[in-house]
């Protein structure tokens, strides 16, 4: 049986990353394996609404990226899973982009999001809090991380 293809969101500071010295190369192996088929690359509406202001290369990528990924659009669902992650106090009304990236990574049936926004995205203490109100509304847990653990790396069997 064929290996079933991993569904991944990646926010806004993925693309940004990989013109970023700090996390160019793990953001830049992330995007090669989504071009060689590893991930079904997943991104909103969101992401490209908050690059609208980026220099022209992110905003170059993430339309390079766009045509090979899934666009979802900013949905009802989303908007209201994302209040509830507000209304538990995982984050307040300072993070709601952040707070709607793992809403519509969730909604989207993604498996994971990455991220290189350790405040209110990646960070061990919100990850089980994102994951207990996704399990009281209905949804699956998602695997929250960074590109770093995501990506296979070549001395690795795949």
């Amino acid at each position: 049986m064929p290996k079933k293809v991993i569904r991944i969101y990646a926010d806004t500071s993925v693309f940004g990353g990989v013109f970023d010295e700090e996390f160019e190369r793990p953001s830049r192996a992330f995007f090669d394996q989504v071009r060689e088929g590893k991930f079904v690359l997943v991104v909103s509406a969101l992401v490209r609404e908050e690059l609208s202001e980026a220099p022209e290369k992110v905003r170059k990528l993430f339309e390079e990226i766009a045509e090979i990924s899934e666009v979802v659009g900013i949905t009802e669902e989303a908007i209201l899973l994302q209040q509830s992650y507000i209304r538990h106090g995982i984050v307040g009304h300072s993070a709601m982009a952040d707070a709607l990236h793992v809403a519509e990574a969730t909604v989207a049936s993604c498996r994971a999001i990455v991220s290189w926004n350790f405040r209110h995205i990646v960070h061990l203490d919100k990850i089980s809090l994102y994951n207990g109100v996704n399990r009281s509304q209905g949804y699956f847990e998602i695997d929250i991380h960074s590109p770093h653990e995501v990506i296979a790396y070549e001395d690795q069997d795949i």
